[in-house]
């Protein structure tokens, strides 16, 4: 394990702030800038970079150890567990966002380490596609739990669409307290990780059979327990392929993203029906295999993916 510690081993800061990183040279230095104003220091675990980012890191004295990626969920809870600093509060951050500047206006002023009655905060994401922020189709505000308790959280242990979770109170972070998201430095970037994603995604699905993960799936709950009971709920139990057209008309005219204009024509039919038709042609495609042969074969094969890895287990013996 590589890396650059602090001068001191264990230093006593309220927060610390986490980001992982794996050949982030076009982004890193956007986050690090955006964070310049915040009063607590940054930690970095990098995935052995092969480009600048090291590089960049060092000039900046932003101090960072280099750990094995497992998969997003054992990379941020290694993370967490392995802090040079013996804060309470730890503030998690992927390389290619940005803290607003009402985000780091609300740490700085707003956020008070020694609060009793909440340990954990969420935070409005915005998505920034094509250069336009995408303001409609539901998309603004989606909350995202970013901020809490290092001893009462951690990240559930899943391969896809991860969320952090507490074991305490939440709450959300003050209006304009958002969190900015690049989406994809490209069209090129945002095709192919999906693509990747819609085969993670189809495995995890035929797997949990619609169970929701760490996060409860719960109606009545806070904002990201609401999407993962609609998810789980709603869309999942919902006919394949339909869901795909029903949840682009949702989108797009009920929730009124046809006025986020070209881009957000673009960003609405790729995320929200082309990404979940993938998704829902992939499942069919497993479906169709697993006639014939096992779910772990027909992973394995087409995918080169091991299917313990999705159930928490380790990889299989070659």
């Amino acid at each position: 394990m590589g890396g650059r510690l602090p001068k001191t081993d264990f230093m006593y800061h309220p927060l610390t702030i986490v980001i992982l990183t794996f050949n982030e040279e076009a982004n890193i230095e956007n986050l690090l800038n955006s964070l310049a104003g915040v009063k607590a220091p940054v930690f970095v675990v990098d995935s052995y970079s092969t480009d600048r980012t090291l590089d960049i890191l060092d000039q900046r004295g932003i101090p960072y150890v280099q750990h094995p990626f497992k998969n997003y969920a054992a990379q941020r809870n290694w993370a967490q567990s392995n802090l040079p600093y013996d804060g309470e509060w730890v503030l998690h951050l992927d390389a290619g966002e940005r803290l607003t500047p009402g985000m780091v206006t609300w740490l700085n002023d707003s956020f008070d380490p020694e609060v009793r009655t909440v340990d954990g905060y969420m935070f409005a994401r915005r998505a920034i596609f094509l250069g336009r922020w995408i303001k409609h189709g539901g998309y603004h505000p989606i909350y995202h739990l970013r901020l809490y308790r290092r001893h009462l959280g951690h990240c559930e242990n899943k391969v896809y669409d991860q969320h952090f979770v507490v074991d305490g109170r939440t709450a959300r972070a003050g209006k304009g307290a958002d969190l900015e998201d690049g989406v994809m430095s490209s069209l090129r970037d945002f095709t192919v990780s999906h693509a990747r994603w819609a085969v993670f995604e189809a495995v995890e699905s035929i797997l949990a059979e619609g169970e929701p993960g760490e996060v409860k799936a719960k109606l009545t709950g806070n904002p990201i327990e609401r999407k993962r009971w609609l998810k789980s709920k709603v869309f999942q139990r919902s006919p394949l392929f339909l869901r795909s057209f029903l949840y682009l008309f949702h989108r797009y005219i009920i929730k009124l993203g046809f006025l986020d204009g070209k881009e957000g024509l673009i960003f609405h039919f790729l995320q929200g029906f082309w990404f979940r038709f993938l998704v829902d042609s992939t499942i069919f495609e497993i479906k169709q295999e697993m006639k014939h042969r096992p779910l772990d074969v027909v992973v394995q094969d087409k995918y080169g993916l091991d299917v313990n890895v999705f159930l928490n287990k380790e990889p299989a013996a070659v």
